[in-house]
């Protein structure tokens, strides 16, 4: 009796199928950060949601640092901030370590649309692994972290 072979594709082609997953999420993700864009505030550049998501995620720091992080130009940084504050979802402050640093966060305002956006963005993924059990989804976790080098 023969036995059948199961015959695993070569890596080269699982790293390529890799990438094309990968680059399917990276998509997805960057379209679901564009509406989430514009349900935070359609006037605003998609650029601009950018650095609330980031001072939502990481609190207070300064537009330099701001810039350095989310791999923006300090010019675009600064103009954008400018553009925030004026419309209320930013505000300056004096750091707490050194009174002549100059610290950005969210205001109670940017808070609360930031919150609308995000839930907004996240049920769709939530979607995708409603049929996920636990197992899976602790498996799927730790292999993101694992490949992020976490």
């Amino acid at each position: 009796m023969k036995q059948s072979q199961h015959h695993n594709p070569p890596r080269e082609e699982l790293e390529l199928a890799l990438g094309a997953q990968l680059n399917a999420l990276i998509s997805a993700s960057h379209a679901l950060n564009v509406k989430a864009a514009a349900r935070f505030d359609s006037s605003l550049q998609p650029a601009a949601f950018h650095i609330i998501r980031w001072l939502y995620s990481y609190g207070p720091a300064s537009a330099a640092a701001i810039a350095e992080a989310t791999a923006m130009d300090r010019s675009s940084v600064s103009r954008l901030i400018k553009q925030l504050e004026s419309m209320g979802y930013v505000r300056r402050e004096a750091s707490p370590d050194d009174g002549r640093a100059i610290l950005l966060s969210l205001t109670e305002l940017g808070h609360q649309q930031t919150l609308g956006a995000l839930n907004e963005k996240g049920s769709v993924f939530y979607e995708r692994i409603a049929g996920w059990n636990d197992y899976e989804l602790h498996q799927f976790i730790n292999m993101l972290k694992q490949f992020n080098g976490l």
